[in-house]
């Protein structure tokens, strides 16, 4: 049971907070960016005491990537990918928490992922790995499948599927293992919602209450936002020729996180056929379907970040079943309705959200 879309480049705009009645609790906000995951991030926090956290935060950022970036020749996952059948992770994750130790970032990935992959009935696998490369969307060189190759997927999908994975312990160590030296890992799908959150994790533990953390389009705000009241949120219109400003519904985000995946932006056409980064695990092809952006609310971004991949690869009817189902997850969809127009599908507990938002306007 399989899945995955690499570079899933999610498209949220940021407002600066909602209109409200509140003083904000401070004055002193402070605004950072930077690039970091092959994207941009943006952040905005309050600190009495005016510090500035870049460096700590880009620094802490360079330390994930040099865990999960298959970009990074070196990395823990490129070194994961390179290994024949056994990597060892170099700690005991039955005694150790993965923070701190070698190999934590990537092993926080990990456990994230199986845990999505187990909740979504394989349509979350990072180890479509070598078919998200086949079709030109991986780390390899970029590049448009000019005539299919059913035969090469065939072979290709033979290394798909998450069960072709463990880990085991043995003493100190804990060993991950791999049926075959061509299975890979990739991680893209859920890297940028950790990197949120361990930013957040970073802000809070320097005493920040009140702050907002955006890489690529994840987010994850606490506290209140410059103009007081909520943050808010605007999710874009999934169409290929909307402009990155043109918002489709904005939201208050509150101690949350909100993650957007959609195949609206990242896909080429060959001979009038469109092909996106969503693929289907299953078939090995892209994904192909009447939903057009999938956006999820969850406690972190880690788990928003994964679970809205999954739901691009599960199609509408399977996303908003799953959604429904899963405690403090809840999911907003756009999908292309039978005469051509846009549909908006929402679960039940973002009802009183959206509906008070409708009564503003």
């Amino acid at each position: 049971m399989k899945q995955s879309f690499l570079y899933l480049l999610t498209f949220i705009f940021v407002l600066q907070g909602c209109s409200s009645g509140d003083q904000p609790p401070s004055a002193n906000y402070m605004k950072l960016s930077g690039r970091t995951m092959g994207t941009t991030y943006h952040i905005t926090y309050s600190d009495g005491r005016q510090q500035n956290y870049q460096s700590a935060i880009d620094s802490l950022l360079e330390i994930i990537n040099l865990e999960v970036s298959t970009y990074i020749e070196q990395s823990t996952i490129s070194r994961f990918n390179q290994a024949d059948s056994l990597f060892n992770l170099g700690y005991n994750p039955r005694t150790q928490r993965p923070e701190g130790y070698p190999n934590g970032h990537f092993t926080a990935n990990y456990m994230k992922a199986r845990e999505v992959y187990s909740a979504s009935d394989g349509y979350f696998d990072p180890t479509i790995m070598p078919l998200v490369n086949y079709w030109g969307f991986g780390y390899s060189p970029k590049k448009t499948v000019e005539a299919v190759d059913s035969l090469a997927i065939d072979s290709l999908i033979a290394f798909v599927g998450f069960d072709k994975i463990g880990l085991a312990v043995e003493g100190k160590d804990s060993l991950l293992t791999k049926t075959a030296p061509g299975v890979q890992l990739d991680f893209s799908a859920l890297a940028k919602g950790y990197g949120v959150d361990a930013v957040g994790r970073l802000l809070a533990g320097r005493g920040v209450e009140h702050f907002m953390v955006e890489i690529g389009g994840e987010v994850a705000a606490h506290g209140q936002s410059p103009r007081g009241g909520d943050w808010k949120i605007g999710i874009n219109v999934p169409r290929e020729d909307a402009g990155m400003q043109e918002i489709q519904t904005a939201v208050p985000l509150h101690n949350r996180a909100l993650a957007t995946s959609g195949n609206y932006r990242n896909f080429y056409e060959v001979n009038g056929t469109k092909y996106s980064h969503t693929i289907n695990p299953f078939t090995g092809f892209p994904e192909r379907s009447t939903l057009l952006s999938a956006s999820v609310f969850a406690p972190d971004c880690m788990t928003a970040d994964a679970y809205a991949t999954a739901f691009m690869a599960m199609g509408l009817d399977k996303a908003f079943a799953l959604a429904s189902r899963l405690p403090e997850i809840e999911g907003y969809f756009l999908f292309n309705q039978e005469d051509g127009t846009m549909g908006v599908r929402y679960t039940e507990g973002l009802r009183p959200l959206f509906e008070k938002e409708e009564d503003k306007q």
